[in-house]
């Protein structure tokens, strides 16, 4: 387990300058944000319309199964179907398509994975009842009414779509040269029907660059992070759209809820997505959204046995800081966790603060004379985290993820380091691949952003076990902090 730094020097003389974790270092070091805090923030996703696509694919199903036998309707069979449908449709994007995509672009990928999944089913119902065997007539039935079905509602789906995206095009940014950028924007501007709706350029400005076109004059070109987070905030920005490979600002915009596209170059997918000839695909977001059910069910199955076990020790601790300190055993301390939601944390208290801007506002009380006997060895043991178990268990945090931090430190890191925001995109931790680095205390913060970021996009349930081992590990030879 971790321990927690809590007190900030009167200037950031330890603190790194803006870091460069996002590839954003060319951006930054023309300017350096100022004014007011860059604070992480997620705006409200705009409903991503899933549900209608995947209730198409339920239809098909059903439809496909009116020409299997009554036997065959039992839900055993259908809900596998279902569900093998869902995930691969799914997996492949098909439930998120560009906003131009039409049903004939998306039918070979939609027939294979349908065989798939009816071929699989017929296989499970074969080897489970050769009585119940679905004959091949009826199975090319099924399949066939389900691809009919599937591809003539989405067809109505899509079209729907796309006279709302032109009605309604979403604001966008294009990241890339400010010359490719300007004519990029230009035939988004003169072809609506795409429901792009450019509103600014990121990148750097050009030293007498070529002239803008008549359709997209005035569009502002961002140079700093501080203007993009303004430009997503005022403009609403819904997309934005890579000429350029940057997977920096690819992880920063899905940070702040925009579906990233990726426009021009080779690419795979059907000859129909395309944006004005325009090659274009859904940049997928990193690892961070995925597998979140897996490390909450690791989280649950690992915390409730070790708070449970730990039950002696808290109480031992607690008399401890009852006898040594007097009333008022835990301590409590709001920190910003995933997307910037606000929690209170729990650990036992170490030290009593002169008062509520102390506590939120001084970065280290290591070495602090009002500390206790018992606080200090509870901070050296790191048993003083011990309560964020409960933490866990109620979801405010997981086991393994970026340290959360108080609200004045989440502003003015985000000001002064480029990738702090983005710590937030997964549940903060009890530990992470930065504590178990030794960058604990008065270490580095653009190092430990570093190491955050580089865990959220390599995330793996193997990887949040082995930083756990090595935390347990780290125990037998505790420094605190």
């Amino acid at each position: 387990m971790t321990t927690e730094s809590t007190s900030i020097p009167p200037t950031p003389g330890p603190w790194p300058t803006a870091g460069q974790a996002f590839g954003l270092a060319s951006l930054a070091q023309r300017r350096r944000p100022t004014g007011r805090p860059v604070l992480p923030f997620r705006p409200e996703r705009p409903r991503s319309g899933v549900l209608p696509l995947v209730v198409v694919d339920c239809l098909a199903v059903l439809a496909g199964a009116a020409f299997l036998s009554a036997a065959h309707h039992d839900p055993r069979l259908l809900l596998p179907v279902v569900a093998l449908v869902l995930v691969l449709d799914g997996r492949a994007g098909l439930h998120r398509p560009a906003p131009h995509t039409r049903a004939l672009d998306e039918l070979p990928a939609l027939a294979s994975r349908a065989g798939v999944a009816w071929c699989l089913a017929a296989a499970g119902v074969a080897a489970y009842s050769p009585t119940l065997a679905i004959g091949p007539l009826r199975l090319l039935a099924a399949y066939a009414t389900h691809v009919g079905v599937v591809t003539l509602v989405r067809a109505l789906v899509l079209a729907r779509r796309r006279r709302v995206a032109r009605a309604h095009p979403r604001s966008a940014l294009v990241v890339g040269g400010a010359a490719a950028a300007r004519r990029f924007a230009a035939a988004a501007a003169q072809h609506p029907e795409y429901g792009v709706r450019p509103v600014g350029i990121v990148g750097v400005p050009e030293q007498g660059g070529a002239p803008r076109s008549p359709g997209e004059a005035g569009l502002p070109v961002l140079t700093t992070t501080e203007e993009i987070h303004r430009a997503v905030i005022q403009n609403a920005v819904r997309d934005a759209v890579f000429l350029d490979d940057d997977p920096g600002l690819v992880t920063l915009f899905q940070h702040y809820g925009c579906t990233t596209w990726r426009a021009g170059g080779p690419q795979d997918g059907p000859m129909g997505a395309h944006m004005w000839g325009y090659a274009w695909q859904r940049v997928a977001p990193p690892a961070e959204g995925r597998g979140l059910p897996a490390k909450r069910a690791l989280d649950i199955v690992l915390a409730a046995p070790a708070l449970a076990l730990a039950m002696p020790v808290l109480l031992i601790c607690a008399l401890a800081v009852r006898l040594a300190d007097g009333p008022g055993v835990l301590f409590r301390q709001e920190r910003v966790g995933q997307h910037g939601r606000l929690f209170t944390l729990l650990k036992f208290r170490t030290l009593r603060p002169s008062d509520d801007a102390e506590s939120a506002t001084r970065w280290n009380v290591a070495g602090d004379r009002r500390m206790s006997a018992a606080g200090s060895f509870l901070r050296k043991t790191s048993l003083d985290e011990l309560p964020q178990l409960w933490n866990v268990l109620r979801g405010d945090m997981s086991l393994v993820g970026p340290r959360p931090e108080r609200p004045f430190f989440v502003a003015q890191f985000s000001k002064i380091h480029v990738g702090y925001a983005a710590r937030h995109r997964m549940p903060v931790g009890l530990t992470g691949l930065a504590q178990v680095h030794g960058l604990r205390g008065d270490t580095s913060i653009e190092d430990r952003c570093r190491f955050d970021n580089h865990y959220i996009d390599h995330w793996s349930l193997w990887q949040d076990v082995c930083i756990l081992l090595r935390t347990a590990a780290g125990l037998v030879r505790p420094t605190g902090s």
